[in-house]
């Protein structure tokens, strides 16, 4: 990655959780942001109440599955100079509770496809020019696209399907850095809409997963998955 400048990074799904958390943290450290998320209001209240008064933010509202969302962001990323990261963040759970595969509405399962697997890939391809030299790329997938948990069909096979990509990706731009990173259990919205009416707070907050995201943003770990409470470890010197 490059060290010449300010660093520049463009998060998805940026107004809570996993992303806010990261956001967070790159503002504290003096990194450039442009940040999304579908819903307006809580997207500027996070920036006014979280970032603004740490770096410069650039918030851009609206949906990564809508080609001229994206393109507003790609649009960003030439204004800042480029891109130093891009965390491939915004997700969608589906239905909740999450049913069967036999009982999956398509339409449904589409949308998920759309927002989690063809969103990231569409994304990536509009900010290419703008990716800098040694530039990473972060899509955030999950166990479940491994694991064969009951009910998470359509949310664990997006995350399945973005896995590979990130791995083909990785294989076809060596200049690049792609990663897949499993964030672990975390407390938050989605979570909770995955287990309704379930006490989760035994779960970690999404900061804690933070570190492990920054060890592959600051560090040289080639193109692979990875988990981040691994990194975390690195991370952290223990």
């Amino acid at each position: 990655m490059t060290e010449t400048g300010p660093r520049t990074a463009l998060i998805t799904g940026a107004s809570r959780g996993l992303g806010l958390g990261l956001a967070r943290r790159l503002a504290e450290e003096g990194w450039t942001l442009i940040v999304d998320a579908r819903g307006a209001q809580d997207l500027e209240s996070a920036v006014n109440a979280e970032l603004a008064d740490l770096t410069k933010v650039t918030a851009i509202p609206g949906d990564v599955a809508d080609p001229d969302h994206r393109q507003a962001l790609a649009d960003a990323a030439h204004e800042a100079g480029g891109l130093d990261a891009l965390v491939n963040n915004a997700s969608i759970l589906g239905p909740s509770p999450q049913p069967y595969l036999l009982d999956y509405p398509l339409d449904v399962l589409e949308e998920v496809y759309r927002t989690n697997t063809i969103a990231p890939v569409a994304l990536t391809q509009a900010v290419r020019e703008g990716l800098k030299p040694g530039a990473r790329i972060i899509n955030i997938t999950s166990d479940a696209a491994r694991e064969p948990y009951e009910g998470w069909g359509g949310y664990g096979s997006s995350k399945a399907a973005l896995e590979q990509i990130s791995n083909i990706l990785g294989a076809e731009n060596p200049e690049l850095r792609v990663y897949a990173v499993d964030p672990g259990d975390m407390r938050t919205r989605m979570h909770q809409e995955a287990f309704p009416g379930e006490d989760i707070s035994d779960r970690p907050l999404p900061e804690e997963s933070v570190p492990g995201l920054m060890e592959l943003l600051t560090g040289d770990f080639p193109s692979e998955r990875y988990q981040a409470a691994d990194l975390k470890r690195a991370y952290d010197g223990s």
